[in-house]
């Protein structure tokens, strides 16, 4: 029994430093995908304006799918933040 609870303990340490360890690697990530979106925030912005011309042009129907989508989800927001701030 004893030696059973000292594996558990051990399994435990080091699920905690791998933890800690995909968290770093995790983070890094994040940060450096961040600051490429931070110097490059004009060119990411015109390359999807880009991208929404030509499906305005080779597919408008599922532009406005996209459209009335995020017209939707904008208006859900806006109703829930109105339901947060009554209450």
């Amino acid at each position: 029994m004893e030696n059973t609870i000292n594996e558990f303990v051990k399994e435990n340490i080091l699920l905690k430093e791998e933890n800690e360890k995909l968290k770093k690697l995790l983070e890094n990530y994040n940060n450096s995908r961040k600051i490429y979106y931070e110097k490059n925030k004009e060119l990411v912005n015109e390359k999807a304006k880009e991208r929404l011309k030509k499906l305005a042009q080779e597919n408008p129907e599922k532009l406005k799918e996209i459209n009335r989508r995020a017209y939707l989800k904008r208006k859900e927001k806006i109703k829930n933040n109105d339901e947060i701030k009554e209450n």
